[in-house]
């Protein structure tokens, strides 16, 4: 069995295939069970441990165990670790143990870039990165893979950690640290959001219309990055429904408000990428992407790293 660390993932996981990859698994799908979520008490705080298994009717098999602590910014570390285990899917032997949070990171970047590619306007090329965590670099390299992004705007609690990301990419995109979010919003062509935030961050009076509106942090009941509004005005899409009902704080949290029912939402993943529902309906409609992650994409990303791995170590596979 091989061990793939973090630094060999990013070098094997190239977005359009990436991406592509997702494309193709969501089309195909796979068996995947509901996502394992377990709430551990912690002495410095609530954490959660989720397991999220997956397999090819007739190929791989892979199961995700991610380690989700909050409470770790204090420390300055990163809040979602974990790893992936992948085997094959003849005898059910081993073949990798896979850094599990870059996987999670870029699958995840990945899957709003793959709803983006069907739901941002063609011509988007502002993106607002709300967040300033280990996701937020991998949303504005996705994004750009799908669009024609020019500029870059980053907000984030701590103006230091955006000021330093929104620098990091000056050499690719125009880019600025914003401190009006209410602002940064207006102009922006698609706004993606990445916290663990248990209150509202965009308001729906701020879209624009023509705006899509990429929310990935929130997974949790409890928490949301939009408020009900924004639920309200926007033609609103998932990766998965049962993710959807049973996790995402934005969407739960806008139907107990009376503003959005789950009825509304218009497609899934699957759904898009079969071309069974529609899509943006105008360039003047306002989307909304609500992502909460799903094993397909775990599994879809690890299939990717490893027969990557076995090209490029063809002694070794």
């Amino acid at each position: 069995m091989r061990v793939i660390q973090a630094k060999e993932i990013a070098d094997l996981l190239a977005w359009p295939a990436l991406i592509e990859r997702l494309r193709r698994t969501f089309q195909e799908g796979v068996e995947s069970p509901g996502r394992h979520h377990h709430a551990m008490h912690r002495p410095d705080g609530e954490a959660t441990m989720l397991l999220m298994p997956a397999w090819e009717s007739a190929g791989y098999i892979g199961v995700k165990v991610v380690n989700v602590f909050p409470q770790n910014s204090a420390h300055r570390l990163p809040a979602i670790s974990g790893v992936y285990l992948l085997c094959e899917g003849q005898h059910g032997t081993p073949l990798a143990c896979i850094d599990g949070s870059e996987l999670t990171r870029r699958r995840t970047a990945a899957a709003s870039a793959l709803a983006a590619s069907m739901l941002a306007r063609k011509n988007a090329d502002t993106l607002l990165v709300v967040g300033t965590g280990q996701l937020a670099p991998m949303l504005i390299e996705a994004h750009s893979r799908v669009r024609p992004i020019k500029r870059v705007l980053v907000w984030g609690r701590e103006r230091g950690e955006a000021v330093k990301l929104a620098s990091h990419y000056a050499d690719h995109f125009e880019t600025a640290a914003v401190d009006d979010l209410r602002s940064a919003s207006g102009q922006a062509d698609i706004i993606s959001c990445a916290t663990l935030s248990t209150e509202v961050l965009i308001q729906g009076d701020w879209l624009r219309p023509g705006t899509h509106l990429d929310l990935v942090g929130a997974f949790r009941p409890d928490m949301r990055e939009c408020d009900a509004n924004a639920l309200a005005r926007a033609e609103v899409f998932v990766d998965t429904y049962a993710g959807a009902q049973g996790e995402a704080g934005d969407i739960l949290q806008a139907i107990q408000e009376k503003a959005f029912r789950f009825s509304d939402i218009q497609a899934d993943l699957f759904e898009l990428v079969r071309g069974e529902k529609p899509g943006r309906s105008s360039d003047t409609a306002v989307t909304l992407f609500k992502s909460v992650g799903a094993s397909l994409e775990d599994l879809a990303a690890a299939i990717e790293v490893w027969e990557q791995h076995r090209l490029r170590n063809p002694g070794q596979a």
